[in-house]
């Protein structure tokens, strides 16, 4: 039981930490430009390897390889969430850096209510009546903003539906977060480096063309990467998915406040309308978590106490006999 707590409380700790350098990254991603959306993107999958390969190699992490490689159904979803998560990065590049932070953040917000729908469709888990509210309340916050905007939120959607579907599938691989990634960034290696080195060919590549300093914030890329993932993976094996999804909510906090007061992104009535009933349902969510966890609480307690008592009412009639 101890143990179980103490991975709890871990897991909660990682969770924290990935989505609290999540929700400031947008800073980040503008310090690289002129460089490409596409050309970050490979540099992210190229540096985050060359990254979790010295850590790794300074950890003497190794023993993982072999049982990876005679798994086909792990290799085949870690390629998976390689996939869903290169979307998910090169999406949310592009977004960053053509003035859609606010639209951006909407997607991470989004991403609890998909969240929690993946976990009833895929993992057979059951809502209770204020969830599928909120998941109601989202879904008509979609629609508002679709409206107002004369378009689906696609940037919003397709940000929240690459990443609830990379935290199933990570969920599902469960093997620990630097080794995870590992995997995953191998995968992406070669074709970003080929991609890296046409550009080269091409006299387009930005690395090393821009000064010692641009080149350094190209190769940080990998940290800025792998810091965050390795910790949402050691935070996947270890807490459910509606935790995860609580989680998330830090993320677009910062980014959608950096949206409007750093970056002075519009923000019309639709907007705001959109947004707000998106804020009412993780308002829900969250009151419904609060709820659960302490009736929970209560239940473990009532159990324990009624164990105890059991336990002293027995002690008597043993010494007797």
């Amino acid at each position: 039981m101890k143990t179980e707590k103490n991975e709890a409380r871990a897991g909660l700790l990682y969770g924290i930490g990935a989505y609290g350098m999540w929700g400031l990254v947008p800073l980040f991603w503008p310090l690289l430009k002129p460089a490409g959306a596409i050309e970050i993107l490979a540099h992210r999958m190229v540096w985050s390897l060359v990254f979790v390969g010295v850590a790794l190699l300074a950890l003497r992490r190794w023993s993982w390889i072999p049982e990876l490689a005679r798994s086909p159904r792990k290799l085949g979803m870690i390629t998976l969430a390689a996939a869903v998560i290169t979307v998910n990065w090169g999406l949310y590049i592009w977004s960053v850096n053509t003035g859609h932070v606010v639209e951006a953040s909407l997607g991470y917000f989004i991403n609890p209510l998909v969240t929690i729908a993946l976990g009833v469709l895929v993992l057979k888990e059951r809502l209770r009546p204020a969830q599928w509210a909120a998941v109601g309340v989202g879904l008509s916050a979609v629609l508002v903003l679709a409206v107002g905007a004369g378009r689906p939120p696609w940037i919003s959607l397709t940000l929240a539906f690459s990443f609830a579907v990379y935290g199933l599938v990570k969920k599902k691989v469960n093997i620990g977060g630097l080794e995870s990634l590992a995997a995953e960034t191998a995968v992406q290696f070669l074709p970003a480096l080929a991609y890296l080195v046409w550009l080269g060919t091409q006299g387009t590549l930005a690395f090393g063309s821009h000064g010692a300093g641009h080149t350094a914030l190209l190769a940080a890329t990998g940290i800025v990467t792998a810091a965050p993932l390795v910790c949402f993976g050691a935070a996947a094996i270890r807490v459910p998915l509606s935790t995860l999804g609580l989680l998330q909510y830090l993320a677009p906090t910062f980014q959608f406040a950096l949206g409007v007061v750093y970056f002075h992104e519009a923000m019309p009535a639709e907007r705001w309308a959109g947004f707000s009933l998106v804020w009412l349902a993780l308002t829900i969510l969250t009151w419904d978590a609060l709820r659960t966890a302490r009736k929970s609480r209560a239940e473990v307690e009532r159990a324990a106490a009624a164990a105890r008592a059991e336990t002293a009412s027995a002690a008597p009639a043993t010494s007797a006999s």
